[in-house]
């Protein structure tokens, strides 16, 4: 079975009890509700992985605030995609919290997102939205030393 690792980079920024998000349109998740950010290029620094995937994703500058933790995913056996065959897929997610410092709130265009926007935090758990927005906002209001968030309920 081919083996993947993907590290991938995503940035948490609330901004007056509003969350930013971005709705995916991939297979696997189209029109679900993810944080903005995205996979690292080689070679490419984490934080500027986040930086430059929000920017892609929601129009918006941003800069990183902290660190909240690190999210891992295995997918032992998940069907490839556009191809044959299955994968042993493990994902890597660096979690970061950010705020926007400035740009204008725009869709992206051609990519894996097709719009952005700010929903209130109270909101968020009736939203279709992909696991690592639960996760991820876990981290943001829990702060955990060791950088994981515990299982738990949504949001």
């Amino acid at each position: 079975m081919r083996q993947r690792l993907r590290v991938a980079a995503y940035a948490v920024c609330v901004r007056d009890g509003r969350l930013l998000l971005a709705r995916c349109t991939t297979p696997d998740a189209a029109g679900e509700w993810a944080l903005p950010g995205g996979g690292m290029d080689h070679g490419e620094d984490p934080l500027a992985t986040v930086v430059r995937e929000v920017e892609e994703e929601t129009g918006y500058r941003a800069e990183v605030t902290a660190l909240l933790g690190v999210d891992s995913l295995h997918l032992p056996g998940h069907p490839r995609l556009g191809g044959r065959g299955r994968t042993d897929f493990h994902s890597l997610r660096i979690v970061y919290e950010g705020r926007v410092t400035g740009g204008s709130l725009r869709p992206e265009v051609g990519g894996t997102t097709d719009l952005a926007a700010w929903h209130p935090l109270a909101d968020v758990p009736a939203l279709p939205r992909v696991p690592l927005v639960d996760t991820a906002l876990r981290l943001w209001r829990d702060r955990p030393a060791t950088g994981r968030a515990a299982p738990g309920a949504n949001g």
